[in-house]
């Protein structure tokens, strides 16, 4: 795991004062935090606090109400639609499902990004998207349909179509959703795999303790009540001296402090 003080370069994601809502109801708001180039960054807290809402306005599925968000240096809230489109592809996405197209097999689905955002020829289309799936251990799967495969595979699949690019900051929502632990565990290796190989900078949605000790470097803590972040640090740091009851209970429930 790497030492974020340690980085010197400017962060790869910084967001000030960003407020999260839809329909007129306010989910978050003032949310404010940096992300460090080539960190695995963690948004956590329990069920409905805005995690998943939070990741939806980053990427620009959703539009904030208030704030701004920043790739890279470049403002995304504020660029105009041409320049978005070409920020899209210094980042990638995994949902949870991995949302794949289930009509077409995993090469296919993982040649839409280079079809969509590239002038390659078919051949070097196909090639790109063999070796992404060979990068996440799904050589030999490229031809499979996504009812073929387990749901870890999906994952992987999903992963290798948001790599597709060579983007710089891959976002994953609960990437372990639905997932046995070992599947999980190993998700989570091939996560750091992907940051030590490429430097990609990587944020997590999660509430998953397990993946949050073992490989976050860093995290921010939502609380539904409060409508935005209360902690912000090392995840065991936070565990164990925070003085806030709300970031004790959740970090250190089923003593998954003391069995990582």
């Amino acid at each position: 795991m790497i030492d974020p003080s340690q980085t010197t370069d400017g962060p790869a994601i910084e967001v000030a004062n960003l407020d999260c809502g839809y329909d007129g109801k306010v989910v978050l708001k003032n949310v404010s935090f940096s992300v460090r180039r080539g960190e695995i960054f963690f948004i956590i807290g329990g069920s409905g606090c805005g995690k998943s809402t939070l990741l939806r306005h980053l990427v620009g599925l959703h539009h904030p109400t208030a704030g701004t968000v920043k790739f890279l240096g470049e403002s995304f809230t504020a660029a105009s639609t041409a320049t978005r489109r070409g920020m899209l592809k210094t980042f990638g996405m995994l949902f949870q499902g991995g949302a794949l197209w289930t009509s077409l097999t995993l090469r296919q689905n993982v040649a839409l990004p280079l079809e969509e955002y590239t002038t390659l020829s078919f051949r070097e289309i196909e090639e790109i998207a063999t070796l992404k799936l060979a990068q996440v251990g799904l050589g030999g799967f490229e031809d499979y349909f996504p009812a073929e495969i387990s749901g870890g595979m999906k994952k992987r699949a999903g992963l290798a179509r948001a790599l597709a690019l060579d983007p710089a900051i891959v976002f994953f929502d609960e990437p372990s959703a639905g997932l046995d632990p070992v599947t999980s565990r190993k998700l989570d290796e091939l996560i750091v795999q992907v940051r030590e190989n490429f430097g990609t900078t990587i944020v997590v949605v999660s509430h998953e303790l397990a993946s949050i000790f073992e490989i976050a470097d860093r995290v921010v803590m939502l609380d539904r009540a409060e409508q935005g972040i209360i902690a912000e640090g090392r995840p065991r740091d936070l565990a164990v001296d925070s003085r806030d009851p709300r970031v004790t209970e959740f970090l250190r429930r089923g003593d998954q402090l003391k069995e990582t």
